[in-house]
């Protein structure tokens, strides 16, 4: 019975996680995520059930999967301060958890979670073409190899930017359900 219960568990969990993962993974040429420790987040007894349930580690993985798949580059940026730093000046709004509208001085006011994405892509954007971040790349013969990013593609990557200036502004370019 028990392995029924675990088996039926694991496919849940990969219809679930794999099939979102895949969509972003197609829908993006960069998806860059914050590098969480999930056994971190666990460390809060209020929290920990919760995290657990959402399986943020497996759809990490998926997404990584994907990624190589596909031919996608995927950053995990380091999580400190995504969403107390201003995206607009780069200034430290400290915040509570409960805070959800970042405010800053400089006359920026994003939700919260929409501040710390735009300080993610930032972030990942500056990795692009520096060490951990690949593409596959189909080599003469047609077969595709893992290749690091050369000074090609952070311009093609720069120029994506200047191309979209909304992009780097925080504001939306679809709307997302």
């Amino acid at each position: 019975m028990h392995k029924r219960v675990k088996s039926l568990l694991l496919r849940l969990l990969y219809s679930k996680v794999s099939s979102p993962a895949r969509c972003v993974i197609r829908s993006n040429d960069l998806v860059a995520y914050e590098d969480l420790r999930v056994k971190n987040l666990v460390k809060n007894h209020c929290l920990a059930k919760s995290i657990n349930d959402a399986g943020w580690y497996q759809f990490r993985k998926w997404l990584e999967h994907f990624g190589q798949k596909f031919g996608r580059v995927t950053i995990a940026v380091n999580p400190a301060y995504t969403s107390q730093n201003c995206s607009k000046c780069g200034e430290v709004v400290k915040k509570s958890l409960s805070t959800r509208t970042h405010v800053c001085k400089c006359g920026c006011e994003l939700d919260r979670d929409h501040n710390a994405a735009i300080n993610i892509l930032k972030r990942a954007l500056g990795t692009v073409g520096h060490t951990g971040t690949w593409i596959l790349d189909p080599n003469a013969s047609g077969d595709l190899t893992s290749t690091v990013l050369g000074s090609g593609q952070v311009q093609q990557v720069g120029s994506l930017s200047e191309e979209s200036p909304r992009l780097m502004t925080g504001e939306c370019q679809r709307k997302v359900q």
